[in-house]
């Protein structure tokens, strides 16, 4: 009985030990590989179910198209700072995280900018790669051989001077734009929009041959209200080629022409 007792007990402490060296190798080899990239991991967010960028775009950004590899390197050769900086350079990123996990993997977070309207230089006929798109703060970015977002286009006079939306001066224009990206119903219809000098704006919808005069993008809620009972009112009654001109700048006014 103790014969069988000892010899189960050694096959135990034989299995044991063993089991204990291949877990010292494994953890050496996983201690090892922690202290190199084994892999880039990429999580992009997504603008309307798609991606401006890919996962290879961000791989030739963080690695300068190839000319500073990045699998394999040492980690206390990496700099997270840099990386980040390297990929803010590039328009199509708005914000990102590069950092690592536990297994060696660099992981890089990307945030894509949302576009609210292409702009598109005046007499510019609309093209595939033309133009270049204005984002929920106010800031132009490139257009993207990946993804072409559905949102109004954007003209005038007025952009030769203004070249960014950020401002204190441009926040109505672009309170405008939003507000139109943010409406279903106006996210539909409004296909165009032409700034003049003054800031004035001229809208083209997608149905009708019309123009709406809107004015300077001020009243917002007012002026989109008596828009709104053109379309489900006058319209529908009259005929959506009637009009060549709807007019909702001033006050407690609607003009159809």
């Amino acid at each position: 009985m103790f014969s069988t007792f000892n010899s189960t007990r050694k096959w135990a402490l034989t299995i044991g030990g063993i089991c204990c060296v291949f877990g010292l190798i494994a953890f050496t080899e996983i201690q090892q590989g922690q202290k190199h990239v084994q892999a880039v991991v990429i999580h992009l967010d997504e603008i309307d179910g798609h991606r401006f960028l890919t996962s290879r775009d961000v791989r030739g950004y963080l690695t300068n198209e190839g000319a500073d590899p990045i699998i394999g390197k040492p980690y206390d050769e990496v700099d997270f700072r840099q990386l980040e900086q390297r990929l803010l350079q590039h328009g199509l990123v708005k914000k990102c995280q590069v950092s690592r996990d536990l297994m060696g993997n660099l992981l890089v977070t990307i945030e894509q900018p949302r576009p609210v309207a292409r702009l598109m230089a005046s007499g510019e006929e609309v093209r595939a790669m033309s133009g270049q798109y204005v984002s929920e703060e106010g800031r132009f970015f490139p257009l993207s051989m990946n993804y072409a977002a559905r949102v109004p286009i954007l003209t005038g006079e007025y952009f030769r001077q203004n070249r960014s939306l950020v401002n204190e001066k441009n926040q109505p224009l672009l309170t405008l734009l939003t507000y139109i990206q943010q409406d279903p119903f106006w996210r539909a219809q409004i296909n165009e929009l032409a700034v003049d000098e003054e800031g004035s704006v001229t809208m083209w919808p997608q149905i009708g041959s019309h123009q709406i005069e809107f004015g300077l993008p001020v009243d917002l809620d007012a002026k989109f209200k008596k828009l709104k009972l053109v379309y489900t009112d006058v319209l529908p009654a009259k005929g959506w080629d009637r009009y060549k001109r709807v007019s909702v700048q001033y006050r407690n006014q609607i003009v159809c022409e």
